[in-house]
């Protein structure tokens, strides 16, 4: 049976993107397709979406008043995949990031935009758009938390009944608002429940979308079973208990097109598991790039945001005991202040030895993968994460804390699985000082050792990280869920 599903997303590449959910919302239509199932992805229109849209896209809906703006509904395609964009300009033609004015403050309307999104939707599913059917609605992260609180308790008048999904990609942004934009969203007063929108006083759009999807999912196993404790829980923990046999955790793949090390036109010379000599040139050209000494330690690298959750403050304290022991480090990320101006003085510190970008590049994020020996990620909590499994599929070896999908995707070179040949990298247990300076010291040592490396980095290149099976998983939960209404 062939499936339409309607995937609601704040972000998606290659159109807009900030993070890991824009790479999974834009993975998803071809991981499903050859499940049967059809996936038509709905984004904001922002500037850049519009601009990438171009002139060939049809309006197909207009809103006189969607959330008390004037709107309308924009189809093209992403690829080869069906797209919708909601074009309302006055909530989403504005400079700045797609969440954030161009200082990084958060947009004071956000609420209304993204409650607008999920209204349009919801309208969309209930068969406002003619011409345009869907069995399941998937909703992604706060951002598109309303349209499960939408569907079940505002339906377009006279649709029929269609069961939703809402996968957490990161339980630490949850949307909350003051309880006076209740009035404004549209919904019967019966909501302002704690089954309802309630959170805590306030509005929760990603506990709304929790109590009232059909289906919980996260981004992998591990963090399915952390969300259920205080410490991961971020507040939701009851709600996560509450609904246990609701949550489903479904690892992340990742895009083995553009993530192939063998026809990456962004590495200075491709290469492969079987051709793994030819990686060298990439670690030379890197180097250069950010202005290091060639050496015969580790090249390690970071491409991340620099912030408390990915253990950032962590790794900027042990920087000097890295370059101590012959280590050394290329960085693209940003984020919090301070642990920037961390990076840049340890840069300062040792020229030649650490190099620091500030910013994003998606280029030079392959670039690094293709070049660097070991890829650092010290997070507190990392739902799933990509850049690891990027880091596996490019031979760039992974040293890791023990957490969601860290846990869930790597294979600690202890004793038993490096005699058993099946390790990928490095794990730590606690993101400390202590733990982190061993772990960095592991790696060292580990790559001193060239054939125990080289099997690292064959293991992980050679695992299958791909949507297929994830692709599968997500399939299977839908029909199980059309089978559930019946």
């Amino acid at each position: 049976m062939s499936l339409k599903v309607l995937s609601v997303a704040s972000e998606a590449a290659p159109l807009i993107k900030t993070g890991g959910l824009a790479d999974v919302a834009g993975a998803l239509p071809a991981a499903l397709a050859e499940h049967g199932v059809e996936v038509t992805t709905l984004v904001p229109g922002y500037p850049a979406v519009l601009a990438k849209l171009g002139k060939k896209a049809k309006a197909a809906h207009k809103w006189d008043a969607l959330l008390g703006t004037p709107a309308r509904l924009l189809a093209g395609t992403v690829g080869d995949h069906p797209l919708l964009v909601l074009d309302a300009p006055a909530l989403f033609a504005r400079e700045g990031g797609p969440y954030t004015d161009a200082s990084g403050r958060d947009w004071d309307d956000n609420w209304r935009r993204f409650a607008a999104l999920a209204r349009a939707a919801t309208d969309i599913a209930g068969g406002a758009v003619k011409g345009r059917a869907f069995d399941l609605v998937h909703a992604h992260d706060w951002q598109a938390g309303m349209v499960p609180a939408y569907l079940r308790l505002a339906p377009l008048a006279g649709s029929r009944a269609v069961p939703s999904v809402i996968t957490i990609h990161n339980m630490a942004f949850q949307g909350y608002f003051p309880a006076d934009i209740f009035p404004q969203l549209g919904l019967p007063a019966s909501a302002w429940t704690v089954d309802g929108v309630e959170s805590y006083g306030g509005v929760g759009f990603l506990k709304a979308g929790m109590q009232l999807a059909d289906a919980i999912t996260t981004v992998s196993p591990t963090y399915a079973g952390e969300i259920r404790s205080v410490e991961f829980g971020m507040g939701l923990e009851g709600l996560v208990l509450a609904r246990s046999n609701r949550v489903h955790g479904i690892l992340n793949g990742i895009d083995t097109h553009e993530w192939n090390p063998a026809s990456d036109r962004n590495l200075a010379a491709p290469f492969s598991a079987a051709k793994l000599a030819a990686r060298a040139k990439n670690k030379r050209a890197l180097e250069q790039e950010f202005g290091l000494e060639p050496g015969d330690g580790p090249l390690f690298i970071v491409v991340s945001r620099l912030t408390w959750q990915k253990g950032m403050d962590v790794l900027a304290g042990v920087l000097d005991h890295l370059v101590g022991i012959g280590g050394r480090l290329a960085l693209l990320g940003a984020g919090d202040g301070e642990i920037e101006h961390a990076f840049l003085a340890a840069a300062a510190r040792h020229p030649g030895r650490i190099g620091v970008r500030i910013g994003y590049d998606e280029s030079l994020a392959h670039r690094l993968q293709g070049g660097g020996d070991a890829i650092l990620i010290p997070s507190r909590f990392e739902p799933c994460g990509l850049t690891q499994l990027y880091g596996l599929a490019y031979g760039c070896v992974p040293v890791v804390s023990r957490t969601g999908g860290l846990a869930d995707t790597v294979i600690d070179a202890n004793p038993a699985a490096l005699a058993a040949g099946a390790a990928t990298g490095v794990q730590m247990n606690a993101v400390s000082h202590n733990a982190l300076t061993m772990a960095v010291s592991r790696a060292v040592a580990l790559f001193h050792r060239p054939a125990t490396w080289k099997r690292l980095q064959t293991n992980g290149m050679k695992a299958d990280f791909s949507w297929g099976a994830s692709g599968a998983a997500y399939a299977a939960l839908y029909r199980q869920l059309l089978e559930e209404q019946g």
